[in-house]
């Protein structure tokens, strides 16, 4: 089973139907809807500050939630996917989002809807990814605006793939 802390009076809550890696770690003030899935190693720590999960939301591998004390919660919309590796830290992340392998989002950066950030990029501190945008790079600039195709292909298709892989493991 995960671990899962309970920290300042704070205890992680989780929605129906989730996937929780049993070396997944959620700690404190963590609050995550439903179908969604932890991944092996992946942090989702609300020590410092809240972190809010939507619904269909998957943090994969090794990836790090986390937040800025007192200045900047985290906030994941609903059919997020944040690939392995990635760093998300105190920004908002809206619905229909992929966050690629190795992507780092720093405090107060707004990704809009409907947006891919690329295997890599750093979204540096209080940008604005616009809706329906590809961003890639470091520091992260937009390279193309997203069609149906990609965000039904790879946003919609990966959020509802993982959903799947995660009922193999229940």
């Amino acid at each position: 089973m995960a671990l899962i802390k309970k920290l300042l009076g704070k205890e992680p809550a989780f929605g129906k139907n989730c996937f929780l890696a049993e070396n997944s770690c959620i700690i404190g003030d963590v609050i995550m809807g439903d179908d969604c899935s932890i991944w092996f190693g992946a942090v989702v720590r609300g020590d410092v500050h809240y972190i809010r999960i939507g619904n269909k939301v998957n943090i994969q591998d090794n990836a790090v939630i986390h937040a800025t004390y007192k200045k900047a919660p985290t906030n994941i919309g609903n059919n997020v996917s944040i690939a392995h590796n990635a760093t998300v830290h105190g920004c908002t992340i809206e619905d229909n989002v992929l966050i690629g392998m190795n992507a780092v989002i720093l405090d107060n950066a707004l990704i809009q809807k409907n947006s891919i950030i690329a295997a890599g990029a750093v979204v540096t501190q209080n940008t604005i990814v616009e809706s329906g945008s590809v961003y890639a790079g470091s520091p992260a600039k937009k390279i193309k605006s997203i069609d149906d195709e990609l965000l039904k292909g790879q946003v919609e298709r990966i959020a509802n793939s993982y959903l799947m892989y995660s009922d193999w493991y229940k």
